[in-house]
């Protein structure tokens, strides 16, 4: 027996059983291999779920499983671990025809694998923001900062952090009618999320790729509503600052 026949048929129940799969005394296990392929498909369920809570409440349990189903077949797992499962499941939703009624829906699954990915990511300290208190104008401009490497910033055209929280327990959260830009960070024990001002997630996102504050605030600059100040003390009140980096220092 080919494993990539198995792995094809353990997926799919429109595919026969295997060739060879039998049971003790020697005789074809059609029945047990049912029951064993649909023990998979819902122990897939099961942690597509556990990774995207909200999306299920959003659909509901029985549309979840069923969708769950077909995104399984479309994207087997390709590693062991469980929490890495799941990955492609915001690309999935965009061109999922049924959830079309949800435009939502995928920046909601963003916003969720992106938590799954601040949990398990690399633990990092970060460090007390009066280290830049001492630079001088030329030494800040010229200065890169090292964010924690559990930062992630989703955005969205939809209020996706209002709308995750109201559907997490906050039940008397009023929902805004605007997009919502979020950072998710776990700069210790605890995962937390947060809106972002404007300009906010270019910025951050400017700086995690190696520009210095300078050419970072240069490029938001024209972003209406943008203001450095702010978007500096967001970074130190979140404590995702792990290192500062200073030309020639």
């Amino acid at each position: 027996m080919k494993q990539p026949e198995f792995a094809k048929a353990l997926l799919d129940p429109d595919q026969p059983v295997p060739a060879g799969v039998t049971d003790p005394q020697g005789r074809p296990a059609g029945k047990r291999f049912d029951v064993y392929r649909n023990n998979v498909v819902h122990s897939l369920t099961e942690a597509l779920g556990a990774g995207y809570p909200v999306v299920q409440k959003l659909v509901g349990d029985k549309f979840f499983t069923a969708m769950s189903g077909v995104y399984v077949r479309a994207h087997p797992p390709t590693s062991p671990m469980m929490f890495a499962f799941g990955q492609h499941f915001p690309e999935f939703l965009t061109g999922f025809p049924p959830v079309a009624t949800l435009p939502y829906l995928p920046d909601i699954a963003r916003l969720e694998r992106a938590r799954r990915q601040a949990y398990h990511a690399a633990d990092a300290d970060p460090i007390d923001g009066a280290v830049l208190s001492v630079l001088s104008p030329e030494q800040m401009a010229d200065a890169r900062l090292t964010l924690h490497p559990s930062m992630h910033v989703v955005t969205s055209t939809y209020p996706i952090l209002s709308i995750w929280r109201k559907n997490s327990g906050e039940d008397d959260l009023e929902i805004p009618t605007t997009g919502q830009d979020v950072l998710i960070a776990r700069p210790d024990a605890h995962l937390a999320m947060r809106a972002l001002p404007a300009g906010a997630a270019t910025f951050l996102t400017l700086l995690q790729s190696g520009e210095t504050l300078a050419a970072a605030a240069t490029a938001c600059a024209e972003i209406p509503g943008f203001d450095l100040t702010e978007n500096i003390g967001g970074i130190l009140s979140a404590r995702i600052l792990i290192k500062t980096t200073i030309k020639g220092a």
